[in-house]
């Protein structure tokens, strides 16, 4: 008997598999949760087995379920690869870049005037979201190239260190620290501390620069966007550690960035891609843009 399967039932049953959860695999496919519970279970009638089990929390896949998830990505992969050479031809690329947004809103306006003067023909389609998240889209080819910060944890992907570049402290202005001689991590321990939350990877390179330096700061705020921590240490709430590259951009007089004496907290952005997946020309050129942007493109200076 023959068994009719779309690809969108593949993708469907690839993101349930994925999320573990009906609802939030619904709400990624921007559809509602009756049609992707109907899909699932049509689909499930078609192989004649169920294929998740269903938990009150989660979703499990069945033996069958992994079977056929394998199966389903290497057949979503070899139409996504097929899409590609398609575009490729037409001689017209598009490229879907993912950044973790402590990089995204600094970096990549600059980056991706550049490459677009170089190279007009092609569509840069931007993703920003966690490291976590952006390492499973990158495995799964829903992006074609990640930007992150090390380290960076990711099996079957391919790492690649692009610069370093210097983080920041950042004091609200007439603070007792602007205008001390040497900025140590000591001198920074009293102050209440303002840091992004633990999604965050730039949370991690600073807790490490900490535990270096045997320093522990006491902590008042976990915030989700960089530009609020920046906003808070503004107004008063605390100090905090800034990346060059968005100290760059700050103009307003309210905050004072110093740079620490000694030892200084750095963090090195990178590069992460799919080398199982079909690698355009345009994504090519794109990498090689990022490993030599040249002096003004793009990377803090010193870099």
């Amino acid at each position: 008997m023959r068994t009719e399967i779309d690809f969108q039932q593949l993708e469907q049953f690839v993101a349930v598999a994925r999320a573990r959860n009906f609802t939030r695999a619904a709400s990624e496919l921007n559809i509602s949760q009756s049609a992707l519970s109907r899909s699932i279970q049509k689909l499930e009638v078609q192989v004649g087995r169920p294929l998740f089990e269903r938990k009150p929390r989660e979703v499990v896949l069945t033996d069958l379920g992994e079977l056929l998830l394998e199966r389903a990505k290497e057949i979503l992969k070899m139409v996504e690869d097929t899409f590609s050479l398609i575009s490729e031809a037409s001689r017209h690329g598009r490229i879907r870049l993912g950044a973790i947004p402590t990089i995204a809103p600094y970096y990549l306006p600059s980056l991706l005037r550049t490459f677009s003067g170089l190279h007009p023909d092609i569509s840069i389609i931007v993703q920003e979201d966690t490291t976590e998240n952006l390492l499973k889209r990158c495995n799964y080819g829903e992006i074609d190239l990640a930007i992150l910060a090390l380290p960076v944890i990711a099996e079957h992907l391919e790492v690649a260190a692009l610069f370093d570049e210097e983080l920041f402290l950042v004091v609200p202005a007439g603070h007792a620290l602007v205008d001390c001689d040497e900025i140590t991590p000591e001198a920074v321990e009293e102050y209440p501390f303002v840091t992004l939350n633990e999604a965050h990877c730039l949370t991690d390179n600073i807790a490490s620069y900490c535990r270096q330096q045997s320093v522990q700061p006491v902590t008042v705020d976990r915030i989700s966007q960089l530009t609020t921590v920046q906003e808070l240490v503004a107004l008063g709430h605390g100090v905090s550690i800034i990346p060059e590259m968005a100290r760059r951009l700050d103009s307003d007089e309210r905050r004072v960035y110093r740079s620490f004496d000694g030892e200084k907290p750095m963090r090195t952005i990178c590069m992460v891609w799919n080398p199982y997946r079909y690698q355009s020309k345009w994504i090519k050129e794109l990498m090689n843009h990022l490993c030599h942007p040249g002096p003004t493109k793009g990377r803090p200076q010193g870099s």
